[in-house]
């Protein structure tokens, strides 16, 4: 696999570069963004856990000062096949830039690399859930060919920092994308 499919730069208008890498476990702290998303920390160390089985990819956008600004995550592989099946869909999740760094083409680059790397290894559809009230994401993955296949009522729940249970009501557009080289 060459390189250009496991990490790039971007060039943002006002010339600072943004490195886009795999996600290490020393990033994982950066991740959670001064505090913002520290609630997610286990789900984080558990899905990239699942990058060394091979199920799950991560990046992180970073500066040339090593702060994380951003990051995408992929499901190559899930239990829920509609999803990930591992051979012909992936399914990306938590994909966020910090405000100061959204619309500046950041957030497209980096969807199109994803995609490249996708098309790399044979996948064929992109499959993603957007919440029904964040507008301005639908708009920018309806922009990159996605299509709505429905809503989603969108529970789902996770450990938190503290090892407590936490439920998530997000109701959601369900969206795909197919894959051309």
């Amino acid at each position: 696999m060459s390189r250009s499919t496991v990490e790039s730069n971007y060039l943002m208008p006002d010339g600072t570069t943004i490195r886009i890498r795999p996600a290490q476990a020393e990033d994982l702290p950066g991740m959670e963004w001064d505090g913002e998303f520290s609630h997610f920390r286990k789900l984080y160390k558990q899905h990239f856990h699942n990058t060394r089985t091979g199920s799950t990819r991560m990046w992180v956008a970073e500066t040339e000062s090593g702060e994380i600004i951003g990051q995408v995550f992929l499901m190559l592989y899930s239990r829920q096949r509609e999803l990930a099946d591992g051979i012909n869909r992936a399914y990306l999740f938590s994909f966020r830039l910090k405000p100061d760094y959204r619309n500046h083409g950041l957030g497209s680059f980096m969807l199109e690399f994803v995609e490249t790397y996708l098309l790399s290894r044979g996948f064929k559809a992109l499959r993603l859930n957007v919440a029904l009230a964040n507008d301005q994401a639908r708009h920018m993955y309806e922009k990159h060919g996605f299509r709505v296949l429905g809503t989603e009522e969108g529970n789902w729940g996770y450990e938190d920092q503290f090892g407590h249970w936490q439920t998530v009501h997000e109701p959601a557009w369900r969206m795909v994308k197919y894959l051309k080289k």
